[in-house]
């Protein structure tokens, strides 16, 4: 299907009516730039989420996370798993409740966390660039209108 991507009028045919189609592709370009900003912290999309959270959030609960960022049960503890291995995420019980496991970040997950904010805005200036601040603020309004 490559041989049918191209930027002029008319390249693509019926499919460049097809919303779903440039929502793909407009992921796949973000998701591109994401992964090349990113390459050298070795972390995913999901893990400076749940950073982001676990630091807004101290002492959250693994089921919250995935709860605000719409992830089901195994794919969280996958996450946190492998941030707690690299040494960025510590579990803990929850006082009068041990089975409700709490997440706080350690000093290696702050500093993960302050590199990855650092690349985000890097990331945010690349894609908000082709935006005016209007079309940024509209287009994120009609994106919550799918994922909310």
């Amino acid at each position: 299907m490559n041989h049918l991507v191209g930027t002029e009028s008319g390249a693509l045919g019926e499919i460049d009516e097809i919303v779903g189609f440039h929502i793909r592709l407009a992921h796949g370009a973000v998701y591109r730039h994401f992964t090349e900003t990113f390459g050298d912290l070795g972390l995913t999309q999901k893990q400076v989420s749940a950073l982001w959270l676990i630091d807004d959030n101290p002492d959250i609960a693994q089921a919250d996370i995935g709860r605000r960022l719409q992830m089901d049960r195994a794919t969280v503890m996958a996450i946190i798993n492998r941030l707690q291995k690299r040494g960025f995420v510590e579990r803990g019980g929850a006082q009068g409740d041990r089975r409700r496991l709490q997440l706080h970040l350690t000093d290696a997950g702050r500093d993960a966390l302050l590199a990855a904010r650092n690349c985000i805005l890097e990331h945010e200036a690349w894609l908000k660039a082709r935006f005016t601040k209007e079309e940024t603020a509209t287009l994120v309004r009609l994106l919550r209108l799918i994922h909310e």
